[in-house]
Formats: C-alpha cells, structure tokens, sequence
C-alpha cells in the first residue's frame, strides 16, 4: 500500500493508542442514551447524558477545549476540561490521547453534564470520553475563510464512489435519503389503506418478460439453465390477480442492460401495483390522490420546486392522446397511418430511424424527440397504438389504439399504466408480433411467456395495473438532477487506480486533457521538453495507460485516454 502522510501519521497513533493500553476498536457495547437532536429538544441544565459519534472539529485552548461531535441527527458541541476529565495527577487522558492522539472522523464516546456556554451554546461539559473507533484515511473536511467555503467535497464522481464520505462530509445530502423512504412508507400506506396486499416476486427470471428492454443474463449451474435478472415484475403480479388477488403491489429492484445517464441506472427501484376490476380511468384518478398525498406528506404542499419550475400535483390533471400530441406539436396526424407513412413522418421531421424499428417505436421516438419536453407539469399522455403496448387492453371505442397511459412531470416520464389485456388469444398474437420485430432486430422486444399465457388461460378478472419509477419519483420531489443524487450507490465505471506523474508526464498530460487528441510533433513543441524529458515522458503517460500513439494517414496522433 502506497500511504499518504496523514495515513502514515494516524497510524503511528493508532500503535500509540494501543502502547497506552487503550483498544482502538473496542468490542462491548457503548450505552448511548441521547442523540444530539434529544438533547437540543430535551434541554434541560445539568442532565446528564451519554453520546456517540465522530470528532469533526476542536479547538484547544491548554487546559480547555472546545469541540463539534457529529452523529446521526446531527451536531452537538463538546467542552472538554483537563482537570474533569482527569481530576488524579495522571492527566494522560487529555494531554496524551484528546490533544494528540484523536483526529478529525475518530468515533468517540462520551459521558457528561449539559451546560449553556456565554454566547448560548447548548453544550456537553466532558467527564468521560471512549475511543470507540480510529479513522486511518484523513475525511475531505471543506475549510472556510472570510465566509468562502474552499476544499468542499462536491466532485460528482468522488461523490457517488464513496457515498460513505459523502453523507459524513456533506449533511445535508442525508436527508435526499430520508425523504426517499418517506416517499415509499406514503406509497406504502396508501395502498394498504386500499387493503392491497405487499409481495414479493422473482428477481431471477426464466424469461424476462413484462417490458421491451434489454436484460441482462446469468446461469443457473445447477439447473444448467440460463437466467434474467427481471426488467420488470409485471406478470409475476398479474398472476397473483389470476390466483383470486384483488390488489397487490410489490416495492421491486429491476434490471435493464442498458445506457446509463442522469436519469437511467442500470438497477433502479420501482413499484408495480395491480387493481381487479378496475381500468385506467380508475387508476388516473388513484395516481392523482397518491401523488397529491406524498407532496402532502413530504413538504406540506402540493406545490414542489423543481428545477428552477414550480410543479403543482394537486388534481386533476391534464390528459391528452398520444396521437394529439404529436399533431399538435408537429402537425403530423399518425392514427391509422401505416410503416411507410409513420418512417416519412419520422423523417420528415428529422426523428432519427432505421428499419429493424415498428410504428410503435417510431410513434415513441417521435413524441420523445418532439412533444415529450412541453409537458412540464402533471399530464397523462393517454390511448397508445396497439403496436407500442403489447400487454395492453384494446380501446373500447378507438380502433387501433390501447387503453394505456404515461405520466409525464417535467418533461419526463413518471408512471406507465393499463387496462391490463386479459384476452390469452389477443395477448398471444401480440407476443407474436414481438416475435417478428426480435427477428428483424429489434433486441428490446418482448420474449414469449408461455406461462404467463396459460395462466391468462385460467382467465384473469378486469384489470388495471402501474408502475412508478421511485428514484425518477425521489428526483422529483427532492428537486435532485441526477439519478445518482438519489441512490446510496449508484453504479460506476471501475475506480482508475491512482498514477503519481512525474513532472515531465504532468507537462504533456496537462496539454493532452485540454487538446484530447493532437499531432504528436505539435504535443513535443507545446511541451517544451529535451529530447530525453519528451521521451521518457510520453512513454511513461502511455505505459500508464494515459496517452495512446497511432498513426492516422501516416501522421502520428496522440489522443488521451479515458
């Protein structure tokens, strides 16, 4: 292990930690009877109490100091005295071990008095303190002068990779996290007030079937069959509404081999609730109440801030025909249109194309590129063609089309629901038709489920079914941008290992990052290096994997490597 200085440091306290008798790492349990929020809350001079957490800031002044513990609710300022804490001629204790031995991120326990300092201060007089546990990695504590914050942990990607750093460092990204289980527990309430039942079905899928995705795929060894991690759990549920059911819901992780950017996570969180006997109407009225109460219960309004719009969730809202709009924003009426006219439409409007793609997937490329960033507040985009919604009831007065909703927020879908299509023969020949487009290479399409098709064969009541994407849901009501702001660990390219460059490296990687690909003799010039500083230089950057040379057109290039 290569260590920095503050590594080599707190580990050399750690050894003297351990010569003092002391267990850095102690096993038995620490009696804990205030959080620092109880103890803001509860106040009450001279209680005693007893708190853990981590050291984060101190400020020694000789026989006195003053310090900051954080733990989970919060912060909490110490006051430790040198002669309370240790009252006998030994004062090791805070000489040795507070002063010198204890850094910044150190788990400590303390027992002590609670006082009010001079400018107001609820504080804990210390009459006791425990190691609990020595931090060996040094926390990217930001530093402030003349009100400037410098140093903050903010990089993104740091940010994600260690999100363990990242809720110490920065507070307030905690309670993203604690609004997102709020958001569940509402969703959860709701549906049990309906006496809909919680389940659980298969992550591990024979076929993955209810959505067009890619899935990703495992092996069973012994079975010795291949498996899918499931993309949705949709007909697990149907076959519950099968089974006699009148409502279940299930909280899901799903997995879907796909691109990934500020809204899409290869694992993400959703939930699929299934109505008998009822259809989407019903459940545009039900997602309006849900959605008005967890704005309710989260911040005490309808009305949520996001991105810069303030997005209203009280009902009803609007509701428009796929079809419509795409004629209102484009001008082009596609109902009953075929391939060919569906493609030059698409064209037309310089919707990007190719021929492995149906109507349905080119309607969705159309309304995605051209009509889906208007709808900034609450609207259901209603009644798609039966091409784009292989598992959905037939409309029952408009030929052509389903009875299926999207629900739309800024521009972005929330929720897909149905009248769920119950009919084994139609549901059969729709699956078919998914057939037809996996031949012609559309590697989304849908997998025939022969079982979810004899289990429609047993019949299936009147159904309505949908699901919300509850990390989408969370971004939305925590006015995050990114997906990855609202998932504890959201996944990443693997961790580059960390190269140390030398100067004559730094010189030509500095260059290289700002140009990201350039003539080689352009690079040498730019450098400003001897013969022998260029050479060992760029050789170094490509050994390290940094810097690629090739040769384009008999010119050596120099491109920088991801």
């Amino acid at each position: 292990m290569q260590l920095s200085e503050q590594e080599i440091i707190r580990r050399k306290k750690l050894d003297d930690l351990k010569a003092l008798g002391i267990d850095p790492y102690p096993a038995n349990l620490y009696p804990v009877s205030h959080t620092s929020k109880q103890i803001k809350d509860e106040y009450k001079e001279g209680k005693k109490v007893v708190v853990a957490g981590r050291l984060m800031a101190v400020k020694v002044q000789g026989k006195a100091s003053f310090a900051a513990l954080q733990d989970s609710e919060g912060r909490i300022q110490l006051y430790f005295n040198r002669d309370e804490i240790c009252p006998d001629e030994d004062k090791t204790k805070y000489n040795e071990v507070f002063k010198k031995l204890l850094d910044f991120g150190d788990f400590i326990g303390v027992e002590g008095e609670l006082f009010t300092t001079k400018v107001g201060e609820k504080t804990i007089m210390v009459k006791d303190f425990t190691v609990l546990s020595k931090a060996l990695r040094p926390l990217p504590l930001p530093k402030e002068k003349d009100g400037i914050i410098y140093d903050a942990f903010t990089d993104p990607e740091q940010r994600y990779r260690m999100r363990y750093v990242d809720l110490v460092v920065n507070p307030k990204v905690k309670d993203v996290f604690v609004k997102r289980t709020k958001i569940m527990s509402t969703i959860r309430d709701f549906y049990n007030d309906m006496d809909f039942l919680e389940v659980e079905t298969p992550i591990l899928q024979s076929i993955p079937g209810g959505a067009a995705a890619r899935p990703f795929v495992t092996h069973h060894n012994a079975l010795n069959i291949p498996l899918y991690l499931r993309i949705a759990n949709e007909l697990y549920l149907k076959r519950l509404i099968v089974g006699g059911f009148d409502g279940v819901y299930e909280f899901a992780k799903d997995f879907r081999n796909e691109g990934m950017d500020r809204t899409h996570n290869p694992e993400f969180t959703v939930m699929e609730m299934y109505a008998a006997y009822k259809d989407y109407n019903w459940m545009m009225d039900t997602t309006e109440k849900l959605l008005e109460k967890v704005a309710i219960n989260l911040h005490g309004t309808t009305e949520v801030e996001l991105d810069g719009k303030t997005i209203n969730y009280k009902a009803p809202y609007k509701r428009i025909g796929i079809l419509d709009a795409i004629k209102e924003h484009t001008g082009h009426d596609l109902y009953g249109k075929n391939e060919d006219q569906v493609r030059a439409a698409c064209q037309a409007e310089g919707v990007e194309v190719d021929n492995t793609m149906g109507i349905g997937k080119m309607i969705d490329e159309m309304f995605g590129e051209k009509c889906e960033h208007h709808y900034i507040q609450p609207t259901f985009i209603i009644d798609y063609p039966v091409e784009m919604s292989p598992l959905t009831k037939k409309h029952r007065s408009k030929p052509g089309l389903t009875e299926r909703f999207e629900l739309l927020v800024n521009g972005k879908e929330l929720a897909n629901a149905y009248s769920e299509l119950n009919d084994p023969i139609d549901q059969r020949e729709r699956f078919e038709d998914q057939l037809k487009l996996s031949e012609k290479g559309d590697d989304e399409a849908m997998f025939i489920d022969h079982d979810f098709l004899r289990a429609l064969e047993y019949g299936m009541p009147p159904t309505s079914g949908i699901g919300i994407g509850i990390d989408r849901l969370t971004m939305f009501m925590t006015d995050s941008a990114s997906i990855q702001d609202v998932l504890f660990f959201p996944q990443m390219k693997p961790e580059r290992k960390q190269v140390e460059l030398s100067d004559n490296e730094k010189a030509i990687f500095e260059i290289l990052k700002k140009e990201k690909s350039i003539q080689l003799v352009s690079l040498k010039d730019a450098a400003g290096l001897s013969n022998k500083g260029w050479d060992k230089g760029i050789k170094g950057l490509t050994k390290h994997g940094l810097a690629k040379v090739s040769k384009v057109d008999d010119i050596l290039m120099v491109e920088l490597q991801d």
